[in-house]
């Protein structure tokens, strides 16, 4: 695929199939994400690969109540505020995988390092046909203890970019986007 194509036609997808990736598919997106340029050469980012829908379903449910119990009131909207509460929204829009890249908390560009590799990823997830979506929600809670633990995360582990990926049910709409603002110097 067209390297323009890939990053212009990109979405994050929020409605999947059931049919589950493969896992040679799966090798293949975290091969990609290892090919990102990382400071220093460091590479320090690790992978960690759930499909256990139960495993899903309960970090969600943490995650939104972390969520909610640890941002101030006021400083989400009201529709996250409504999407937190909703005992029927799940956080990973029951996508069949969850790619969980953290990286080793020592590393100074290590969050940077992580973001570059998470951007390979969901290219290549979207020339393979797939969707993907970094799940923001998530973040906070897998940071925590009890997020690391669910996971077995080693402690000094920060969990950056967790993208799920699947087949996407529908074609997400083309969005808008802002001219860039650039300042030329010279």
């Amino acid at each position: 695929m067209n390297l323009n194509k890939a990053i212009s036609g990109r979405r994050s997808t929020r409605d999947y199939t059931a049919a589950p990736v493969d896992e040679k598919v799966i090798l293949r997106l975290i091969d990609a994400a290892t090919q990102a340029p990382s400071a220093m050469n460091q590479q320090p980012w690790t992978f960690t690969v759930i499909r256990d829908q139960a495993l899903l379903e309960r970090i969600s449910r943490e995650a939104k109540a972390c969520m909610l119990a640890t941002t101030p009131v006021g400083s989400h909207s009201s529709h996250f505020q409504s999407l937190l509460s909703d005992d029927s929204f799940q956080i990973f829009y029951h996508a069949p995988v969850l790619v969980l890249i953290s990286g080793n908390a020592s590393s100074q560009w290590m969050v940077e390092d992580c973001a570059l590799a998470a951007q390979n990823l969901m290219l290549a997830a979207y020339a393979e046909g797939l969707g993907t979506c970094w799940i923001g929600f998530a973040q906070g809670f897998l940071n925590t203890p009890q997020g690391k633990h669910m996971l077995g995360l080693p402690a000094e582990w920060m969990p950056v970019a967790p993208i799920i990926v699947g087949h996407p049910l529908s074609t997400p709409v083309p969005v808008a986007h802002k001219a860039p603002e650039i300042h030329w110097i010279g």
